[in-house]
């Protein structure tokens, strides 16, 4: 184990698989304690897992982020159980498709209500805690995505939520920074997560495709010739939560393979 993150709180929400879990863990290997959330009552068989592995170090915390009154519960329940928060991952998303001339009201709510409003008051109800509790090296990570930076014909509203990430996040960077707290989001390209089974069926779906085949087609289309896989987006957390990036503040930063270049 090492020490970037030694004796710092984060909380990763979102957490019970795929790149939330990966960030925990890459925390957790770096020294840091963990508060973990998901919507599931208990824990995933990969939360329950680094529990065991970091006994002492992993709480999980089941809850809706949608819901205002449940975010200050599990924010007073993590500082009880952990201490002063030192590092938001906001990592918890959903995604849906459908050509524009059919995406219907329900997509719409859903999407924009966990990817952009749930992410803002989260995020907004962390810095005021922070700003409280005045440690040093406190930092936001939103997860942003590679859909943010461009607009996608059966995408426009996933992609309308991750460009409001981006957004959120240089506003609330300029906010904070008088206070010494960094905000910074993550745009991850194409990942291999068990949510590209959803993704592939969607696209199956709409571009009459059969299933698995847009998952190799956009691994082949990176530059780099494959898909990214959640640890390399966990590197990217550790980094942007460490003092490493003590300057670095307002930035969304690309993970995916070359597919955008800014």
């Amino acid at each position: 184990m090492s020490s970037r993150l030694a004796q710092r709180h984060v909380l990763v929400t979102g957490a019970g698989g795929g790149i939330g879990l990966a960030i925990a863990e890459a925390c957790l290997q770096q020294g840091a304690r963990c508060t973990l959330v998901d919507r599931s009552p208990a824990p995933s068989d990969g939360v329950a897992l680094l529990q065991r592995s970091h006994p002492g170090r992993v709480g999980y915390l089941p809850g809706d982020v949608t819901d205002a009154n449940a975010v200050a519960q599990l924010l007073e329940s993590a500082q009880a159980a952990a201490g002063p928060i030192h590092t938001l991952v906001n990592n918890a998303a959903v995604f849906d498709m459908a050509p524009l001339l059919e995406s219907d009201e329900a997509s719409f709510d859903l999407l924009f209500a966990v990817n952009v409003k749930a992410l803002f008051f989260v995020m907004q109800r962390v810095l005021q805690h922070m700003v409280v509790h005045g440690e040093a090296g406190c930092s936001v990570i939103n997860m942003a995505s590679q859909a943010g930076r461009r607009g996608e014909a059966l995408v426009s509203h996933y992609c309308a939520t991750k460009a409001a990430v981006i957004s959120y996040t240089q506003s609330a960077a300029l906010a904070m920074a008088p206070q010494g707290i960094r905000v910074n989001a993550i745009a991850p390209g194409v990942v291999d997560t068990p949510m590209w089974a959803h993704v592939d069926a969607l696209f199956a779906r709409y571009e009459g495709l059969p299933p698995g085949e847009k998952k190799r087609r956009v691994g082949l289309e990176v530059p780099l010739g494959r898909m990214g896989t959640p640890d390399e987006i966990a590197g990217a957390a550790v980094f942007l939560a460490s003092d490493e990036a003590r300057y670095i503040t307002a930035q969304t930063l690309n993970v995916d393979g070359g597919n955008v270049m800014s």
